[in-house]
């Protein structure tokens, strides 16, 4: 947001406020109408879709729950041995 504020500063003081306020507008407009397109083009996701992608991320999930788990188990012992508590 900063480096948008210093080009719009930078937009105003080389340029007339018009052509400022287009430099700053017209990227949001785009952005804005490329959002809209690509919200038009989405479709729902059939059951057999969700499944999947609920299942892989439940098991994503699962996953990573078991890498903290073991990252949390070995680190204790280390930690121990660190602080000699």
């Amino acid at each position: 947001t900063r480096r948008m504020l210093s080009f719009f500063i930078l937009a105003l003081l080389n340029r007339g406020s018009m052509e400022a306020i287009n430099y700053v507008a017209t990227p949001i407009k785009n952005f804005g109408k490329e959002s809209i397109r690509l919200v038009k083009r989405c479709t729902k996701p059939d059951r057999r879709e969700f499944n999947k992608i609920a299942i892989r991320t439940g098991g994503g999930f699962v996953v990573m729950g078991f890498i903290g788990f073991f990252v949390k188990l070995i680190f204790i012992p280390i930690n121990n041995i660190i602080v000699g508590g």
